[in-house]
């Protein structure tokens, strides 16, 4: 048999192979380009004043060049047989609104445009630290519309992870920078802004916050198997079916939002959660202790600053876990005490009675802010948190001592309010307390207890707090340890927005 050659379909085959070939080579191209997790992106602020990683993909074993217009040196590193690569750029001081850009090149070029030096913090949580601005349906942050109107600043930088609960770590995230305009923060963190912009306000260089948060999540699902070690009762997911609730199942949270972040270099960390944890109280202090030594050995750049809200007062026998709050609140006023550089924001006088999500974000993210401010960036004359400190009990009279309480504690109304204090005998029956103040010192008594042997102050669910000092609320503390009420036997669900 003869074969005779077309040329016209010859003609057609070859520039259809050679299309094909131009083709692969772009996508092999375009495969082997720089990439780095999205966290690394346009608009985002690099932290000040550090030593920053920085990594991603390349070509396999390909040399990466890499040129940050502050300082304009070639820094460079070699990706490994997978494309994987790692760098370290040193920053100077924040200058302001100047716009940098970082260059990186492994034969083909790649431009990271509109950055800024300046401050990054990590925000996390639960619902509280994720409600937006706009607030969430039928519950509106408080101030929301005014400061939304004066929120524009293009030094404030905002990054929000995606959702994403994952069985195993991952290496990057769904989000983009974004400038604070009131389409942006409108969408964006409440409690985050308003830390952040305090922040802007008092040290006038570029802020960028990047928040991972899931409502209802549990403080476990923020950690690592190996952190959850000591806590025998808990969980721990092996197959994707083991996974009972994406935002509340041990390790899953921490696998798909925060694993990816790991290693970026901030200054700190802010935590609002532990309303989920109410039911499990009694590890949650060690629990949450052992979360920031496995956050700060996993990011290993020392022991970072982490500041955290203290739940606000509730109802909730509404959720059936009527009792347990203010056990959970106990807890959390420990870890101060136990961790290093580590401090809480009190927020009794900025509950919400009928609703686990308080209108008052403002004063969280400011009381977030004036911790940092205190006590990372060494700002001088702001007021403290007062904290119990001990009891002494004089005949039928309780004494009530506080730390850091250079200004005297007082009554928000100038009079106690009934029913917040409360004393008990060898009986372990709590009665109304006569309140009154000298000094820094408390002095408790009620005529139904000659000899008091304990104090609570607003240990409920549900409690306006009104002890105060310097403008600040005093938290909810016993000085007893008689056992809490058992939990429910049965878990309800917070809400999932």
């Amino acid at each position: 048999m003869t074969f005779r050659l077309n040329p016209s379909r010859f003609s057609r085959f070859i520039g259809a192979a050679a299309a094909t070939l131009v083709l692969q080579t772009w996508c092999l191209d375009a495969a082997a380009r720089v990439e780095l997790p999205r966290m690394f992106g346009n608009g985002m602020v690099v932290q000040r004043n550090a030593q920053v990683n920085l990594w991603g993909t390349a070509r396999a074993n390909a040399t990466v060049k890499i040129i940050p217009s502050w300082s304009r040196q070639t820094v460079r590193t070699t990706a490994d047989a997978n494309g994987r690569w790692r760098a370290v750029l040193s920053t100077p001081d924040a200058d302001g609104a100047t716009e940098h850009t970082i260059v990186l090149d492994d034969g083909e070029r790649t431009e990271l445009r509109n950055i800024l030096l300046g401050e990054v913090w990590i925000c996390s949580g639960q619902s509280n630290m994720e409600m937006p601005l706009k607030g969430f349906k039928g519950q509106p942050v408080e101030g929301a519309t005014e400061d939304l109107i004066g929120c524009t600043d293009r030094c404030l930088r905002l990054f929000t992870v995606k959702r994403n609960s994952q069985l195993h770590p991952v290496d990057t995230v769904s989000g983009s920078w974004r400038e604070a305009t009131p389409a942006s923060v409108r969408n964006f963190s409440a409690t985050a802004y308003y830390f952040g912009r305090a922040l802007r306000r008092a040290l006038d260089v570029p802020v960028g916050l990047v928040v991972a948060a899931w409502g209802g999540s549990s403080c476990e699902a923020w950690m690592t198997a190996e952190w959850l070690r000591p806590f025998a009762d808990t969980r721990i997911p092996l197959r994707q079916e083991d996974i009972w609730s994406p935002n509340r199942c041990a390790t899953v949270l921490y696998n798909g939002m925060l694993h990816p972040l790991v290693g970026m270099a901030m200054r700190g960390v802010i935590w609002y959660q532990g309303e989920d944890n109410v039911p499990r109280h009694p590890s949650y202090a060690a629990m949450l202790e052992s979360m920031i030594g496995g956050w700060r050995a996993a990011w290993a750049q020392g022991p970072f600053p982490f500041y955290y809200c203290q739940i606000a007062p509730y109802d909730y026998s509404l959720i059936n876990w009527g009792g347990l709050s203010p056990f959970l609140r106990e807890q959390q006023t420990l870890v101060e005490r136990r961790v290093e550089n580590c401090r809480m924001a009190c927020l009794m006088d900025a509950g919400l009675r009928y609703g686990i999500h308080p209108r008052k974000k403002r004063q969280a993210g400011e009381r977030l802010a004036l911790l940092a401010l205190a006590n990372t960036y060494g700002v001088k004359g702001l007021p403290e948190f007062a904290a119990f400190s001990s009891v002494e009990f004089r005949g039928d009279t309780a004494v009530v001592a506080f730390d850091r309480s250079k200004e005297w504690i007082y009554f928000e109304q100038g009079q106690p309010t009934p029913g917040l204090y409360k004393v008990a005998g060898e009986d372990r029956q709590f009665h109304d307390a006569d309140a009154r103040i000298e000094r820094n010192r408390l002095y408790l008594h009620s005529p139904r207890v000659a000899h008091p042997v304990a104090v609570r102050y607003a240990f409920d669910d549900w409690a306006q707090g009104d002890l105060m000092h310097d403008g600040l609320p005093v938290s909810s503390f016993r000085t007893d340890t008689w056992d809490a009420p058992q939990g429910p036997t049965t878990t309800s669900s917070l809400h999932n927005h």
